[in-house]
């Protein structure tokens, strides 16, 4: 797993170098919310100012001149220039005191995160969006409607703003702080950076009702985050989904009282089949400790071998964007370790132009995470069997089934 520069200052003994490092670390990591990764320049800059040898501001300067510098073509593949710049100015914000509890003081974060990225920075939209979700399958969030964003968003300030935390227990607490940041993202007022403006704005906010937040829950967990959010504003009755604030209360947890609650992705995704204990081993017995086992009826749908790549990529695919991740599972979804495909497939899937779907293709055969196949014609890929982590996940699996017949 590719190291976390940033682990050590966040222990660190000096309290400047801790907050700083915290504010660069939950930076960096939440611009995976859109599959972004900040250049290894980004990294040493930050290093740099944590070690007090640049302050903020030079080191804000030192990005812009570094892509002043270069074509701008070189960043565009993966927007390495947008998670640069706005990493260091989510950077700048969060080592700032100053705040204001306010739809202005919302609005204003998008502007200073996104001015000259994006053309609406600080503009609420005037359309309306959907956006496909991969935890719903596809399906988008209702998002607020382009007339009304304002009116809403004040609306929901004033709520909180009048709300009153006194009296309530911790859990209680948690809940409502879910509640409150799940209304305000569903808004959704911008065309883009949602996710990340009302991170920062929750943390600073965090702030004012005593919690330091200081640890690397948003920077290790900030897809989670993004989709805890989903799934706290998805309901379709229809299939008995529901929408819930269970998972961000996880999270909240995790970061407000330091608790250890394990956030994995798949147990949002509301198929339920990256999170069931399913191997459908079509009537093959599997020979555990000498005892057969026939798993036929009990299908452990090997449909978890999306739970496999999951595991294989905790160890192998640290160094891959979320983005990147994301489009890991879809393949395996549609092809598992049997199906043979190509380029063009991959296009088609992931609806790429042709040299992303090669650079994509490349990177896994160098993480080992596909191979080249024969036979096919040029070009055709499988995923790699021979994965150590998938093989013995595989195992634990069809142990555990074993261990529910036995039960029986």
């Amino acid at each position: 797993m590719e190291k976390d520069p940033f682990k050590e200052y966040l222990r660190e003994s000096e309290p400047d170098k801790a907050h700083k490092g915290y504010a660069w670390s939950t930076a960096i990591g939440l611009q995976a919310v859109d599959g972004l990764k900040p250049s290894k320049y980004l990294i040493d800059t930050a290093i740099q100012n944590i070690e007090g040898k640049i302050t903020m501001k030079e080191a804000q300067s030192l990005i812009d001149s570094y892509y002043e510098e270069r074509p701008v073509h070189l960043s565009d593949d993966e927007r390495t220039e947008e998670a640069d710049k706005v990493s260091s100015r989510i950077a700048e914000i969060l080592s700032e005191t100053a705040f204001s509890f306010s739809p202005n003081e919302y609005i204003s974060i998008h502007r200073k995160l996104f001015q000259g990225i994006y053309k609406h920075a600080g503009k609420i939209r005037d359309y309306n969006i959907t956006k496909k979700e991969w935890v719903l399958d596809g399906a988008t969030v209702m998002y607020g409607s382009a007339s009304e964003l304002r009116a809403t968003l004040e609306y929901d300030f004033s709520q909180e703003k009048d709300f009153s935390y006194k009296g309530l227990s911790m859990d209680g607490i948690i809940h409502h702080l879910a509640v409150f940041v799940s209304r305000l993202w569903q808004i959704h007022i911008f065309g883009e950076g949602n996710t990340r403006t009302t991170a920062v704005f929750f943390i600073k906010y965090l702030r004012t009702l005593g919690f330091s937040a200081t640890n690397d829950i948003f920077a290790e967990n900030a897809w989670y985050f993004r989709n805890a959010l989903v799934r706290a504003n998805y309901t379709n009755l229809q299939t008995g989904i529901h929408e819930t604030t269970e998972y961000l209360e996880v999270f909240l947890r995790n970061l407000l009282l330091n608790e250890k609650n394990e956030l994995h992705n798949r147990n949002l995704h509301i198929s339920g089949l990256l999170n069931e204990e399913k191997v459908d081993i079509q009537d093959r017995k599997v020979d555990i400790e000498n005892e057969k086992v026939d798993i036929q009826d009990e299908k452990v749908d090997i449909q978890d071998e999306k739970v496999d790549i999951e595991s294989v990529l905790s160890e192998k695919g640290s160094a891959f964007s979320v983005k990147t991740t994301v489009h890991i599972h879809r393949l395996f979804e549609e092809f598992g370790f049997d199906e043979v495909f190509g380029r063009s497939a991959v296009m088609k899937l992931l609806e790429l132009k042709g040299s992303g779907a090669s650079k994509l293709l490349s990177n896994l055969v160098q993480a080992e995470i596909i191979e080249p196949v024969s036979g096919y014609g040029k070009g055709k890929y499988k995923f790699n069997q021979d994965i150590p982590e998938a093989e013995e996940l595989c195992m634990e699996k069809s142990k555990e089934v074993s261990t529910r017949k036995v039960k029986r």
